[in-house]
């Protein structure tokens, strides 16, 4: 094999370590029991309030099936999705607000400080889309989490995928 091929296949391998670890955050983070892709099955179980399903829709931007959970007494707001409209789903996002208690992985929840998830997520900000005093992006925008302060504090947390 020449350098030249040599370069090529490393450069490839590389290229692609990156692109998997762009979206690292995205698949290991969890919310309270919640995680991103887990079946809708398990999150049913999971959430202990009263669930309001809307709709089954076809989005365009994915062509997939989404529903919307809602559980306004536990401060949770799910994107449900599936490949066909009566197929298996799966989580897409989670939203989090009051009065929620639960909190990510690495112990962040409504109400925590701008300083504590600096502390906790800021070596995956991403610089670009996150803005002091109005929201972190840790991962990426196209999947991983989004945090929205109103005075240094959190106000809502997102996971999953808030730009495609």
């Amino acid at each position: 094999m020449n350098t030249t091929r040599i370069a090529a296949l490393f450069l490839a391998i590389l290229l692609n370590s990156a692109a998997a670890d762009e979206f690292a955050l995205l698949k290991e983070e969890r919310i309270g029991p919640l995680r991103f892709n887990q079946p809708a099955a398990e999150a049913k179980r999971l959430v202990t309030c009263p669930v309001q399903r809307g709709p089954v829709e076809l989005w365009g931007a994915d062509g997939d099936y989404h529903q919307a959970w809602t559980a306004p007494a536990c401060g949770l707001t799910l994107d449900v999705g599936a490949a066909k409209s009566a197929g298996p789903q799966t989580i897409r996002a989670i939203t989090l607000t009051r009065p929620s208690s639960w909190k990510t992985r690495r112990g962040i929840g409504i109400g925590s400080t701008e300083r504590e998830v600096m502390a906790a997520y800021g070596r995956d900000r991403e610089k670009e889309t996150s803005v002091s005093g109005q929201r972190l992006v840790a991962g990426a925008l196209y999947g991983g989490l989004v945090f929205t302060f109103h005075q240094g504090r959190v106000t809502r947390i997102f996971l999953g995928a808030a730009a495609e």
